[in-house]
């Protein structure tokens, strides 16, 4: 009895140190909560998530090929898509849709995501920022904020990460460096992604480094030693990309055509300038309401009592520098280096910025405590209404309120198994002896639901096969210069444009119409193309060799999909 008293005493004691990491695991917890309340029926981000790497990930753990070689080919997208060219077979958010089922992979993500960047943006603060007990509930309040961003699903670690990644690199630099610290360096490969983030990141940590070592004169070899650790391990997960870049010289990606990045000086500085206040889509902030501007009044009150905020300066301003990096990424003025040394144009160098959320909330925190101590009567009420204030923006743009809020289809609805389900049925046949593509969906809706498609959304495939699925848009192409230049320039969404569609791929209800759809059906059928699913219906069908083989919907699902026989 004496024993459980003394324990129960020891877990209050606990909790009621750590009480501010508890609440803000209950508030995380609660952001989460809809996944765990609504499954299936819980509306998420469609960009680049549904529409693209969820459906990679489920077809590449149904395919058996996802320890495969690197010559295997994965038959259910673009006729035999390269294994190499989809997601790494060690990271972590890929092996969970290969244990899981899919949505509850995407949901185990979530929870790992946004706990990782809450403890790991706590440790940071708390050890390098801000080590005053007082001020403890703007470290933790700053970490929850950073946890509920709206961080782009399938980057996994690559933003949520960082701040961890930088508390380990920290206590090395500073010799503290504990076993954890180097797990820290050598584990997190496994769950972010080099080209979007790390490799920035670590380019940074060596530029750290080397102005340390210019400082002191002193080559500090273990901050170094983990550079080189965590840029190896980084190599060995993404060993698909170094085999394809540098060791298959048969394969030439759709990448080496891209015509990006070739704005004027002027529209290339308001670009840097909108990143910058703003954002972008897969490095979401939400800043510029509530951060920036106590970031600027944190300034102008430093200003005035001069108070020294060197750190936050330095900060603010290498966020600026962040961005206008982008902005140099999209100037003209670099073509021609571009064109003389492919690398800079399929190698995004401009992605600087996705090291910028953890450093604007670090300066959030920052800046919050120079409001604190500007008053004794009201300095801290305004700093702690301004971080409450920033959380309630974020749960506010919480996935579900926010895609629900403009009439998005939830999980379910998007994939709508059922209704697929009934088409493949009607067909009849084994889905590997026939292709399909498109219109006015995803095809990601088709891959996911087990259809073999010519078209697909895929970072990285054959510049040939882009050449020949053009032949089939070709004349489409032509009537639209805007769809003509997104897919010539760029070209990842090889999909069935339409002029009269535009770039917009989401038609529910069957409502829509294509009065004269113009495609080069030869072509089509060349490249295996059977069947059309459309969410629309095709008013010169029959011109262009295509029988409307029957309609099909259900209460379930907002598509109503028009199925089409290639003739």
């Amino acid at each position: 009895m004496i024993g459980e008293k003394q324990t129960l005493l020891s877990l209050l004691n606990l909790l009621k140190k750590h009480y501010l990491i508890v609440i803000g695991i209950m508030l995380l917890l609660l952001y989460l909560s809809p996944y765990v309340i609504l499954g299936e029926d819980a509306h998420i981000r469609v960009h680049d998530n549904l529409d693209s790497n969820v459906a990679w990930y489920k077809v590449l753990a149904d395919s058996g090929k996802l320890f495969g070689g690197v010559h295997e080919k994965i038959p259910n997208i673009m006729n035999g898509l390269s294994r190499n060219s989809l997601e790494p077979d060690f990271n972590i958010l890929v092996l969970l849709y290969f244990i899981f089922k899919p949505f509850t992979a995407y949901v185990m993500n979530e929870f790992l995501m946004r706990f990782l960047a809450f403890f790991g943006m706590y440790l940071l603060l708390k050890r390098h920022f801000i080590k005053e007990d007082k001020y403890l509930i703007i470290v933790a309040g700053t970490a929850l904020a950073f946890a509920v961003l709206p961080f782009w699903p399938s980057g996994g670690g690559s933003i949520a990460g960082l701040p961890l990644a930088l508390y380990a690199f920290l206590n090395i630099r500073n010799r503290q460096g504990s076993k954890i610290d180097w797990l820290i360096v050598i584990l997190l490969p496994f769950y972010a992604s080099f080209v979007l983030s790390f490799a920035f990141f670590l380019a940074c940590m060596g530029v750290f480094g080397l102005i340390d070592w210019i400082k002191t004169r002193r080559f500090h070899y273990s901050f170094f030693s983990a550079i080189v650790i965590m840029t190896i391990v980084f190599l060995f997960v993404n060993y698909r990309i170094i085999y394809e870049m540098f060791f298959s010289p048969e394969f030439i990606s759709h990448r080496e055509a891209f015509n990006r990045g070739n704005w004027s000086a002027v529209i290339s500085l308001a670009i840097a300038i909108g990143v910058f206040i703003f954002g972008q889509t897969h490095v979401i902030r939400l800043t510029h309401y509530i951060v920036l501007p106590a970031i600027i009044a944190a300034f102008i009150i430093a200003h005035r009592k001069k108070v020294n905020v060197r750190l936050l300066k330095y900060l603010f301003l290498l966020n600026l520098l962040f961005s206008f990096i982008f902005g140099l990424y999209c100037w003209g003025g670099l073509k021609k280096i571009k064109e003389k040394w492919s690398i800079f144009e399929t190698f995004n160098f401009g992605r600087f910025h996705f090291l910028e959320p953890p450093v604007w909330y670090i300066c959030f925190a920052l800046a919050l405590i120079v409001i604190w101590q500007s008053t004794k009567k009201f300095g801290k009420p305004i700093a702690l209404s301004l971080l409450c204030a920033q959380i309630i923006l974020l749960f506010l743009f919480n996935d579900e309120l926010k895609y629900r809020y403009f009439h998005y289809p939830s999980y379910a609805e998007f994939y709508s198994k059922p209704l697929f389900q009934d088409i493949k049925k009607y067909i009849g046949k084994d889905p590997a002896d026939y292709r399909v593509v498109s219109i006015g969906i995803h095809p990601s809706i088709a891959q996911y639901n087990g259809f073999y498609t010519l078209d697909g959304y895929v970072v990285s495939y054959p510049l040939a096969y882009k050449k020949n699925f053009r032949e089939i848009i070709a004349p489409e192409l032509a009537k639209n210069q805007s769809i003509r230049r997104y897919f010539d320039n760029w070209g990842s969404r090889a999909y069935i444009f339409t002029a009269e569609l535009g770039k917009h791929y989401m038609y529910d209800g069957g409502r829509k119409k294509i009065h004269h759809l113009d495609l080069n059906t030869d072509a089509l059928k060349r490249m295996g193309g059977s069947y059309i699913l459309s969410a629309v219906r095709i008013l010169n069908a029959k011109e262009e060799r295509l029988t409307l083989l029957r309609s099909f919907q259900n209460k379930a699902s907002p598509w109503k999909i028009y199925l089409y026989k290639v003739e």
